[in-house]
């Protein structure tokens, strides 16, 4: 798919349809104000009324006048009604068109700004509360009269939708790895969001309960209640693997509705010697029945050169760029199993807690005896849960990294459990932890070190981890039964000659984002850019989850045993006692503990 022709570095965003699969190219697609002079009439046949004179106050004159302007007055009325009015006849298309250019503001239809007096530092405390909570995007604020929606624009949510109908307003970025004078560029998706659901600009520091409630596009055609309409966006980033499209018929053959899923894949290949993800494992006029057939519209693959390949972080960021406003996002790996009916658990599961910036991760569970074969079910009453975490050195530095995590039947029943940790090998959230805190553009050839950024930047946005009470979805490691069939997959690094010395960098940018860079790293010598778009949050900051898990950035230690607080349910206990009223996460503010190793 590369070659010496720079034309041929660009992505292919690929779609294989049931009747003729084929490869999309370069991401491309294949596939009045006139007058009729009336308002000239009325203007002169007024300036006359005006005009004529009357020399007394008489009934006659005043009977005459009533008369000439009750006509009139009605042609107006009714000129004005047909020009004004709403046209009853307008499609949906026209409404969503004029939301959609909507930009600024409030979600309702507005044609001109409301201007109206800020909030005075002389008035009430409870006006100035009132007035903080119609405050409105670009500082715009809306009179108690008009029902406040949303701070700013939220993008029209569509379903079924795809990135195929977009095709044409792909942008163009420069490869993060590049390092010549003509830059490799991509044409990407562009984010369903350009920026965070928050509005920073008028103060706040968490995303509102009402931005939350109007994110997430429905399926009204699957379920009988709310929940099971609620869309699911399913993101795998996969390199050379055989088992992609398997995992893709997984995903949709043990759904429970499998209407509302949509997946999203960054296959990463070698296309003259590997299968592409949504290429049918059989002919679809031999099985139409396969996942990969039946559910094609609801499959968007963006199919990479595996010699641009520079690491999951990249590969992910332009997952992230797949999403379009579902109601759920999920990360899984390229080569996993889901259970039956997993799209339903994993939802009662999220609902469970309670708490509307909840994250459900975890290091998966290996395949391998966890799932019944005749009922599709999972054989498995424990769960890992992410708490053990140590610094570790290496060609790119000391840095944070997940260790071996524990799994044991959970202590906390009927409910995920929290975790200080996010796992990028399973993640599930509600749609806008996607959009809140998007894969960094800028971190090639980074490995380890991922969970660590997303995790603590999720952190600083409000976001809080839990492991899952059950397994809905299981891993195929490359060892006992499976060795063999996963150490044939190729790793990206087999490319790496052609990156060398681009991660030691990536990883003083990643640390220096998330304040973990040692002091003898300075802050001008990483890169910055767009650092507000792939930074921190404002609702925590990184000092407070280092020293609530006994993280010391300057000494490069952890404070041990981790696992004995955060397993034994003490601190879901603890911590869940802060979570908001509202279920916009924990109040980490009220949170005072701080974790030492015990004695």
């Amino acid at each position: 798919m590369i070659s010496s022709d720079s034309s041929r570095n660009e992505i292919a965003l690929s779609r294989r349809s049931v009747a003729s699969p084929g490869i999309v190219g370069n991401g491309r697609t294949k596939t009045s104000n006139g007058s009729n002079g009336s308002d000239r009439k009325k203007k002169t046949i007024r300036r006359r009324i005006l005009k004529k004179k009357t020399k007394s106050v008489g009934l006659k004159p005043i009977f005459t006048c009533v008369l000439i302007m009750m006509p009139l007055a009605g042609f107006f009325f009714v000129a004005f009604s047909l020009i004004f009015a709403p046209d009853s006849s307008m499609t949906e298309d026209k409404l969503q068109n004029s939301e959609i250019r909507m930009t600024k503001g409030v979600s309702e239809l507005i044609s001109e700004p409301i201007a109206v007096p800020q909030t005075k530092i002389d008035q009430p405390i409870e006006k100035q509360e009132e007035m903080r909570n119609l405050r409105v995007g670009d500082g715009v604020v809306l009179p108690p009269n008009l029902k406040r929606e949303t701070d700013f624009f939220i993008p029209q949510k569509k379903w079924p939708v795809s990135v195929r109908d977009e095709q044409e307003s792909f942008e163009t970025i420069i490869h993060p790895a590049n390092r010549s004078e003509e830059p490799k560029t991509l044409m990407v998706p562009k984010f369903w969001m350009e920026k965070p659901l928050i509005d920073f600009e008028s103060g706040d520091v968490l995303m509102r309960r009402s931005v939350s409630l109007k994110s997430g596009s429905l399926n009204s055609s699957t379920g009988e209640n709310k929940s099971e309409t609620r869309t699911i966006f399913v993101m795998i980033a996969s390199y050379r693997d055989w088992q992609c499209r398997h995992t893709v018929e997984s995903i949709f053959n043990t759904a429970t509705f499998p209407e509302r899923v949509r997946v999203g894949v960054v296959d990463q290949i070698d296309n003259k010697v590997d299968d592409s993800c949504d290429e049918p494992i059989a002919p679809c006029k031999d099985d139409p029945d396969q996942a990969l057939c039946k559910f094609a519209s609801q499959i968007d693959v963006y199919e990479m050169d595996a010699i641009l390949a520079v690491g999951p972080v990249f590969a992910r960021h332009l997952g992230y760029r797949l999403y379009r406003g579902e109601y759920y996002a999920m990360q899984v790996d390229a080569h996993v199993s889901f259970v039956k009916n997993w799209d339903v658990d994993i939802i009662d599961q999220i609902d469970a807690t309670g708490n509307d910036m909840a994250v459900l991760s975890t290091y998966l569970t290996d395949v391998a005896g966890s799932i019944d074969e005749e009922t599709g079910k999972s054989l498995r009453h424990t769960r890992p849960i992410m708490c053990n975490t140590d610094y570790e050195g290496g060609g790119q530095g000391k840095h944070l990294r997940h260790l071996s995590q524990p799994e044991a039947i959970p202590h906390i029943k009927n409910s995920p459990q929290l975790q200080p940790y996010w796992a990028a090998g399973f993640s599930f959230a509600r749609g806008h932890f996607l959009v809140n805190v998007p894969y960094d553009l800028y971190l090639p050839n980074i490995f380890q070190g991922e969970e660590t950024s997303i995790g603590i930047r999720g952190f600083t946005y409000g976001y809080d981890f839990y492991a899952p009470e059950k397994s809905v979805v299981f891993h195929m490691y490359a060892n006992g039964v499976n060795a063999q069939k996963r150490n044939k997959v190729p790793k990206f690094w087999e490319h790496q000659n052609l990156y060398r010395g681009l991660g030691v960098a990536a990883m003083n940018r990643l640390n220096g984002i998330i304040h973990m860079n040692p002091s003898n790293v300075e802050v001008s010598s990483w890169n910055h850019e767009e650092e507000s778009r792939y930074g921190l949050g404002k609702a925590r900051k990184p000092e407070k989850f280092f020293d609530t898990f006994g993280i010391h950035v300057k000494q490069q230690t952890t404070e041990q045993r981790l696992c004995q607080f955060v397993d034994s349910g003490r601190m879901h206990r603890q911590f869940t006692q802060h979570l908001r009223p509202d279920g916009m996460g924990i109040n980490y503010d009220e949170v005072n503990y701080k974790f030492v190793t015990p004695k």
